[in-house]
């Protein structure tokens, strides 16, 4: 048995920073890697060593094994602990370290390389009695017979990359005439992300649930599950809010769940934390294998609040040879925990990420909530990486009580500075039909609608307490805030934008108060104080407090009302506006270009795809919206742009 005494993270982010905890429990050294953007990270200065891999890319940082094997011997590590995402399931890598004398703790590498693909995991689990969704799994891949076959399973189906997960490489096909784009779409997308473009076709089972069991092993053949985890909403097949217990499973389904898990892992030799994922229908509680995560899942979290189980320890334990310290009989749920993943991306705009400095995060206290993070206030949100902020997890003693710390931590949460989705996820669990756990896969598309609305009854009062506190920053260094005369008692106005729409929010002296006046809505305001930056007023009677910061003419504003959302500022007399090019497209956001479609000169029709862009692993297309012919060209393959800027013209 071997006795790990350093673990090398070759990851970065929140989950670094949650393998680093568990290490300094055990007292084991823990060492990091940091690309360029990561140097100020929190996890490089939670680390007890730290190791620069010069670049940002993955490809030149996180998974470039050769830079990464260089270090490990340099830093002595006994151990790697690959985290999740970049090499946590490349079975080279497990076999790498095998050979180099190197514990990975992860699953053995036969079981990685059987559940890395799609398609071998699913005939194993064939081979073993373990129910699959019907479809086509073999090895000809030729557009042709991809096509027929697909026409045999029929619509709605579903094309997933054999190799791959996390959404990349697979279409929902709902008609013939969508299929052959789809097929060489998903091909496409599989073969970037993981070199391998072979598809699996399965039928889509259309309002399904995922439903997913933790299973653990060790090197003695003592295989468990530790119970399931609601994983249902989810947007680009990425997933949003987790939960446990399941609110639809009874216990006869969940014990026949979990006893199918065991025997998955039993099938390949299990020998640390999985996760197996089933498609779930409530209507006939059926249920089918949909593949196994060899791997730590982002949210294990939830896992462990319920179970009061430290899975990194397990997993070092079995890593060093140890058995599983508890038995299948002896795993209890107590109460329910759930978990949210707060991004900075704009939800009301398709979740588009965004990027730039976290000026503020801070989150209040409340009984059995749990942050795992790898941010804090002064932190970059990078376009290199994914945009997650932080995981927040709540454990209650009943699923209502959760809910109810989960709604109170997001009005409290601060994090300001970059837009964020926590007014989203506020949105989202208030919603009837999450509340009471009527849900499934494609919720968020087809049952669910998120907008900032202009109308929203709270904006007026956001925007009163922007524009006070710019009166208040203003007069800072007066007595008194209120009561000027000459020209401050006279009207006076701010214009803000919010959701493209502009306000304007008038305002004048009144005595010892402010009277604020928007649209037909007259409000009474006292500025009580204005300091860091805590904005405290009484508007018509009533004390409220506003966290309210800016960068440049952009100013993000928390209260518990709404959670967080930022405004501009219109300048009264604001600078002219660079033209926009006739015929133009504009990136939406940072981004890389993954792929240029066309050439000068080509004549391209309304709805075809131009150009493919991709930031923070997420791949968006730029179409034509009219006929016509590519003038010009003004970017490159893999050069990294800012928002706006132009990328080609037509004619």
């Amino acid at each position: 048995m071997k006795s790990i005494k350093s673990i090398i993270i070759i990851n970065r982010g929140e989950i670094a920073c949650r393998i680093i905890r568990t290490c300094k429990q055990l007292g084991i050294k823990s060492i990091a890697v940091f690309s360029d953007a990561d140097q100020d990270a929190l996890f490089v200065k939670q680390a007890d060593e730290a190791y620069h891999l010069p670049g940002n890319q993955p490809a030149d940082t996180y998974i470039n094994v050769e830079k990464i094997f260089e270090i490990i011997k340099k830093s002595g590590a006994d151990a790697i602990h690959p985290g999740y995402g970049f090499l946590s399931e490349n079975v080279d890598f497990a076999e790498h370290c095998e050979a180099e004398g190197i514990t990975f703790i992860g699953p053995n590498a036969n079981a990685i390389r059987q559940m890395g693909s799609k398609s071998i995991a699913k005939k194993i689990m064939e081979e073993h009695q373990i129910p699959t969704i019907p479809g086509y799994n073999k090895d000809d891949q030729s557009i042709e017979t991809l096509t027929q076959e697909a026409l045999k399973v029929g619509f709605p189906l579903l094309l997933k990359a054999s190799a791959g997960g996390g959404g990349k490489g697979m279409r929902i096909v709902n008609n013939e005439s969508e299929i052959e784009n789809a097929i060489e779409a998903a091909k496409r997308e599989s073969k970037s992300a993981f070199g391998d473009d072979h598809l699996i076709i399965e039928k889509y089972i259309e309002n399904a649930r995922h439903i997913e069991f933790q299973i653990f092993g060790d090197k003695h053949g003592n295989v468990i599950h530790l119970l399931e985890r609601e994983c249902s909403i989810q947007r680009r097949y990425q997933k949003v809010l987790e939960e446990s217990p399941s609110p639809v499973l009874s216990q006869a389904k969940r014990e026949e769940m979990g006893e199918i898990a065991c025997r998955v892992a039993k099938a390949l030799n299990y020998d640390n934390a999985g996760t197996v994922e089933f498609v779930y229908s409530d209507k006939d509680e059926s249920f089918y294998f949909l593949e196994v995560n060899t791997r730590l899942q982002v949210e294990h979290p939830v896992t462990e609040e319920i179970t009061g189980l430290d899975l990194v320890k397990m997993q070092i334990d079995s890593a060093e040879g140890k058995a599983l310290a508890i038995k299948q009989e002896e795993v209890k749920s107590s109460g329910y925990a759930m978990e949210l993943r707060l991004y900075a991306e704009d939800a009301s705009n398709n979740y588009m990420p965004a990027t730039g400095k976290i000026e503020l995060f801070d989150m209040p206290k409340v009984d059995g909530l749990r942050i795992e993070s790898g941010i804090e206030s002064g932190s970059e949100i990078s376009l290199f990486y994914d945009p997650m902020i932080a995981k927040i997890i709540v454990h209650g003693n009943t699923r209502d009580e959760a809910f109810r710390k989960m709604q109170y931590t997001l009005e409290h949460t601060k994090c300001l500075g970059v837009t964020t989705n926590q007014d989203f996820l506020l949105d989202l669990i208030k919603n009837e039909h999450v509340q009471s756990g009527d849900y499934h896969t494609k919720f968020l598309e087809t049952s669910y609608s998120f907008e900032k609305a202009s109308t929203d009854p709270y904006i007026n009062e956001a925007l009163i307490a922007v524009s006070a506190a710019r009166y208040a920053e203003r007069n800072k260094h007066n007595h008194s805030l209120i009561g000027w005369r000459n020209s401050f008692s006279q009207g006076q106005w701010d214009t803000f934008e919010f959701n493209e729409n502009q306000t304007k929010v008038n305002y004048r002296t009144v005595g010892k108060s402010l009277t604020y006046s928007i649209g037909d809505s007259t409000y009474e305001v006292t500025i009580i104080d204005f300091k860091d930056a805590q904005i405290h007023l009484i508007i018509n009677g009533k004390k409220e407090t506003y966290t309210v910061l800016h960068k440049d003419q952009t100013y993000f504003i928390q209260h518990p009302n709404f959670g967080s959302l930022d405004v501009k500022y219109v300048d009264r007399f604001p600078p002219k506006k660079q033209e926009k090019v006739e015929g133009g497209y504009t990136s939406p956001m940072p981004t890389e270009i993954i792929d240029i479609r066309v050439n000068v000169g080509d004549e391209v029709k309304e709805g075809q795809t131009l150009i493919i862009l991709s930031s923070m692993k997420m791949e968006i297309p730029v179409v034509a919206d009219k006929d016509g012919m590519v003038e010009e060209i003004f970017v490159e393959k893999a050069q990294s742009i800012e928002t706006d800027y132009l990328l080609l013209k037509i004619a």
